[in-house]
């Protein structure tokens, strides 16, 4: 199949990583909401709660300007960017516009979706955090529509001091300064807490899927290269980078038969884009390239580390084959963000829309859907949160060491 779209001048670059800034300077609140900050600090405009019928004139007005300019630019995104994809210099011959075939669509239903050619993989965390102990559990399963399941399941124990000190001070000391650190107690612990969490749950997933899966084609949730697994502390942690890179390599260096699609993408410049996308269209529009160079830029890798150099091979070897794009299922649906391997980007993102295709609603992969469902049901939070309550009552104290919510 090749691309839709002609060529006409080169394109700019649309995955740039530029670093995102949630600081609005005073011009640029007023330019993104339409009226100055000094006025919505004047308690005199606002609605009385019990007048709450009065707002429905204006959010009906604003969601209709919204749409409209909506589909302004999603005209001229088709008529600019879509007809610039085939000139993207990092994928040459593999960007443009392309339209799903049905019949191929169909054959996947039956020859690879339904017969438990592809399996999915979608994890969970959960967090019980008091503070004498913090618990985090973490749920990992596996589906596929020919009925197979696997579900594994890891907790950490984190206490804040595991060894006695000859002088009590100095330990009273050291426990004061450790939670000091922390966060606020049912927030997560420690700063970055949540960063490390979820790059033990993004290896656990991406590891399950290489290691449990017999299926020809893997799929999974995020990115197959997540910057929870490149950056922060498990960048510091060089067995774990070095672990985390392997299988990287491994999916798309060996296997290469993957398709990944994202939930919540940070890049809305290319949701944008995913808008303009008519039923059963996808757009490749790039790789991952750009987002590897932008952790090796901020990732924050100590010199002398070694783990840099490691990152900057992954730039330059592996992440040029990790093809990005964009799909749309359904007329009803928004478009999702993909990634896959170049030499298969087509099939895979055919699988995707195939998927997909089964909710039109959501337009979403209803293998992932299901793989979250199943995470969820196994690993209960209430059921999870419950044992440790009852443990606590156990223990002669159950209600002392439980936050405020938990017992509102």
């Amino acid at each position: 199949m090749t691309p839709k779209s002609s060529a006409s001048a080169p394109i700019e670059p649309l995955m740039s990583g530029r670093t995102p800034t949630s600081i609005l300077a005073p011009d640029e609140f007023e330019a993104a909401y339409g009226e100055k900050l000094n006025r919505l600090l004047d308690l005199d405009t606002w609605t009385l709660g019990e007048d709450i019928a009065s707002i429905y004139g204006r959010q009906e007005a604003e969601v209709a300007r919204a749409l409209e300019s909506e589909m302004e630019i999603v005209k001229r995104v088709r008529e600019v960017v879509f007809e610039r994809l085939e000139r993207r210099s990092d994928l040459p011959g593999k960007a443009g516009l392309y339209t799903a075939c049905l019949g191929d669509l169909r054959k996947i239903h039956s020859g690879l979706l339904f017969n438990g050619g592809v399996e999915a993989c979608d994890g969970t965390c959960i967090v019980h955090d008091t503070l004498p102990l913090t618990i985090t559990q973490i749920g990992v399963c596996l589906v596929s529509y020919s009925g197979q399941l696997g579900t594994w399941m890891n907790r950490l124990y984190r206490r804040d001091f595991r060894e006695r000190l000859q002088d009590p001070v100095d330990e009273v000391i050291a426990v004061l300064e450790r939670r000091e650190k922390r966060e606020a107690q049912g927030f997560g612990g420690e700063p970055m807490s949540e960063l490390a969490r979820r790059g033990i749950m993004a290896y656990g997933e991406r590891a399950v899927l290489r290691e449990k899966s017999d299926a020809v084609w893997r799929m999974g949730h995020g990115s197959p290269a997540p910057y929870e697994l490149l950056t922060g502390k498990w960048a510091s942690q060089k067995n774990a980078i070095l672990r985390s890179i392997e299988m990287i390599d491994w999916y798309v260096l060996t296997h290469k038969r993957f398709i990944y699609v994202p939930s919540a993408p940070r890049e809305r410049h290319l949701l944008t884009i995913g808008s303009a996308l008519r039923p059963l269209e996808f757009a490749v529009i790039g790789s991952l390239r750009p987002n590897i160079e932008l952790m090796v830029d901020k990732g924050g890798y100590r010199e002398g580390s070694g783990v840099k150099p490691l990152v900057e091979k992954l730039r330059d070897e592996v992440a040029p084959q990790i093809a990005v794009g964009l799909f749309r299922a359904s007329a009803a649906a928004p478009a999702y963000l993909f990634y896959a391997h170049v030499d298969h980007v087509e099939l895979a993102t055919h699988i995707a829309i195939a998927d997909s295709m089964l909710q039109e609603h959501r337009g979403f992969p209803m293998l992932l859907d299901l793989a979250d469902k199943v995470c969820r049901t196994t690993f209960d939070a209430e059921g999870f949160k419950t044992s440790i309550q009852t443990t606590y009552a156990g223990a002669g104290q159950p209600y002392r060491h439980l936050g405020e919510r938990e017992t509102r």
